[in-house]
């Protein structure tokens, strides 16, 4: 089994980097969809209520996404309860699929959080600032939280350094993914 990890930097493209590599037949894991997941669990939701202190008839995400704009730290806080969970489920995503051929792992904070030893090989999947943040609006985010969630990473030269390769994302869908195909060729 061959566990790629696929990182980068806010809105870089990395979970249609990661539906590329899985070409439907390889298992994929979303970290960021994990943590949406978590948002409908009755026990984490009571976690978050509790130390953030939230009102009740009001939506978590947003009121989250309130205190986090008031105080960066409440991210670092919310990380501390985030984390540990996800990492578990990539953990036990593994073990369920070992018996494929290729894994592919999408994990934004990958570098960050140190889980280079998780993987066989790891893709980072670059795009300029510019696309990123229209990326990210134009999926309905907010310009604030993406500067602030864009200063929590490692810079792009930093975390390069520990991957294998890099995709970069700043031309056509069609370049994007042959240069995902090439790659995966590699290791197929």
């Amino acid at each position: 089994m061959i566990k790629i990890g696929v990182t980068g930097l806010l809105s870089s493209g990395k979970t249609t980097v990661s539906k590329i590599l899985s070409k439907k037949k390889y298992p994929v894991f979303s970290a960021d969809k994990e943590v949406k997941k978590l948002y409908t669990n009755l026990s984490f939701i009571k976690k978050i209520k509790k130390n953030f202190k939230l009102e009740k008839n009001k939506t978590i995400k947003s009121q989250i996404k309130s205190k986090v704009l008031k105080n960066d730290k409440n991210l670092q806080k919310l990380e501390t309860l985030i984390h540990p969970l996800i990492r578990n489920k990539m953990k036990n995503f593994i073990k369920l699929k070992k018996k494929n051929k290729i894994l592919i792992l999408e994990i934004p904070l990958l570098i960050e959080s140190k889980l280079m030893k998780y993987f066989d090989v790891i893709f980072f999947v670059a795009a300029h600032k510019k696309n990123r943040i229209n990326r990210y609006l134009n999926s309905g985010g907010n310009k604030k939280i993406f500067n602030l969630l864009d200063k929590r990473q490692m810079k792009s030269s930093v975390k390069v350094k520990s991957c294998d390769h890099v995709i970069h994302n700043n031309r056509s869908f069609k370049m994007l993914k042959k240069n995902a195909k090439n790659l995966l060729k590699r290791y197929e």
